[in-house]
């Protein structure tokens, strides 16, 4: 088309509206994307005073919990192993599942063509103890954390529909078992922006456990921003030189270069975003901002050689060897010190389909002393009362052998009608186990909780009415918990 045809069809009503939009619309813009991105300091650095705020003007209430440190446990950890005590499934080990405690349940396609479902337990060869006040079981898998029984909420009563992990996974962290949603992270970070303009309101931490190493992959869409703005997406932090791709200057190039190149793309992407109005491009400006500030503050954080001894001591040996999960640990500690908002940690290998026993000992022995030591590490900074610590996988483990059942071997199938996970700080009553499950450990029998609650309880703890944190996308309002979700309130302090 010819350039001058082209231009004068620009000329309408609904292009003069868009391109007025950095005249008039400037606050609603905004808003819309949680960032004013149109005031610079004096060195050219797009900043806000406190921080970066996000769409919220206001909480919806009074928040308990500041920011979010949730460690991950990809795979399906087995709650019958560490948390959920059975005597009963020692007691008929071997025998099959009654039909009546099955009652139907869809079964994954790993052990539904099994001709049986035999029983098994843990108890003789993890003793389980009661601690704390409240009296939580926990085996000696888990020596560390059963120590902090007291400041833990054991929910013995999650449940979820997915059944394979991919929907499962997905579901716990977006609130559909449908990829495209933006993750809890991404909404955190939409609602209450960062309270550190130099570091992202959202990071992701990644570990392999040695358990069963090779095990189900992870995908970075699981911290993706989905339909929301590119600046809410979580940002990985790698234990490897360069811990974020792509953020440091190549050679040749200095802080000043970088300024000017900065500053003339700033320029075109003005220009660009007066000509078009499309909120991306102010987004990407935001985001070029971002990595230019975060080329000072990553490897700040990012390095641990100045923590003292006791510290590398009290999160275990694997606390100096970088990309550990416990390494992680202390590094979530050191960016909630910092102020981000939500900290996401993800250590893979639980998936234990065979040989359970010696895999969940090498799954414990990773997480569980660098797990007590960042509660105890946030407690004794003053961080915990205001940090909402979670710990949990995306469903649990059956109470029946999946393939051969011998003396000292088995494995357990996905199980999503009950499992376990631990709350701690952030306004959650502590020294509490909330809901049961049946002799069994098959079915829940009290107080359930489903992933949606689960999802409304974490933003209730921030300040957050989960029905009221929408954005509209193809005429649809969309929210963390879709339609449903009830805040879990026996729990909250």
């Amino acid at each position: 088309m010819n350039p001058f045809e082209e231009r004068s069809l620009q000329l309408n009503r609904r292009a003069f509206l868009g391109k007025s939009a950095i005249g008039i619309g400037t606050a609603a813009l905004s808003g819309l994307l949680g960032m004013s991105f149109f005031s610079k300091g004096k060195d050219g650095i797009i900043t806000e005073n406190k921080g970066i705020k996000g769409v919220l003007n206001k909480l919806h209430h009074p928040a308990q919990a500041k920011r979010v440190i949730y460690l991950f446990q990809s795979g399906g950890p087995s709650q019958l192993e560490l948390f959920d005590y059975k005597p009963l499934l020692d007691k008929r080990r071997g025998t099959n599942l009654p039909s009546s405690i099955r009652n139907g349940q869809r079964l994954t396609g790993m052990s539904s063509g099994q001709e049986s479902f035999p029983l098994v337990g843990s108890g003789k060869m993890f003793p389980f103890k009661q601690y704390g006040q409240s009296g939580a079981w926990f085996s000696d898998l888990l020596p560390y954390t059963s120590k902090i029984a007291d400041d833990l909420c054991v929910v013995r009563s999650m449940y979820t529909e997915a059944i394979n992990h991919d929907p499962a996974i997905t579901f716990f962290q977006t609130g559909s078992q449908q990829p495209g949603r933006p993750s809890m992270g991404a909404w955190m970070s939409y609602g209450m922006g960062s309270e550190n303009e130099d570091l992202p309101a959202f990071t992701v931490l990644l570990s392999r456990g040695t358990g069963r190493p090779q095990g189900q992959p992870l995908y970075s869409r699981l911290w993706g921003n989905g339909f929301l703005h590119s600046l809410h997406q979580g940002v990985q932090f790698r234990s490897a030189k360069d811990p974020v791709l792509y953020l440091n200057d190549p050679a040749g190039i200095n802080r000043v270069n970088r300024r000017k190149m900065l500053d003339y793309l700033d320029a075109l992407n003005n220009k660009q975003y007066q000509e078009y109005g499309d909120p991306e491009i102010a987004s990407r400006m935001a985001q070029y901002e971002m990595a230019y500030r975060m080329q000072n503050s990553v490897p700040d954080v990012m390095s641990i050689d100045d923590e003292p001894d006791y510290i590398y001591q009290m999160y275990g040996p694997d606390s100096t060897r970088p990309g550990s999960y416990a390494a992680n640990c202390i590094l979530a500690r050191r960016l909630a010190e910092k102020g981000v908002r939500f900290i996401q940690l993800y250590h893979m290998g639980w998936d234990a389909h065979f040989d359970l026993p010696s895999q969940i000992k090498g799954q414990a022995k990773d997480v569980d002393q660098a797990s007590a030591a960042l509660v105890m590490d946030l407690k004794q900074r003053g961080l915990l009362d205001d940090t909402l610590v979670i710990w949990g996988g995306e469903f649990g483990r059956t109470n029946y052998s999946q393939g051969t059942l011998s003396q000292t071997n088995y494995g357990r199938d996905h199980h999503p009608r009950c499992f376990t996970i631990w709350m701690a700080g952030g306004g959650i009553k502590p020294g509490m186990v909330y809901g049961e499950t049946d002799e069994f450990g098959y079915n829940i029998t009290k107080n359930p909780v489903h992933v949606h609650d689960f999802q409304a309880t974490i933003l209730h703890q921030m300040g957050i009415d989960h029905e009221k944190l929408v954005y509209k996308h193809q005429g649809r309002r969309f929210r963390l918990t879709d339609v449903e979700g009830h805040v879990v309130n026996d729990i909250i302090s």
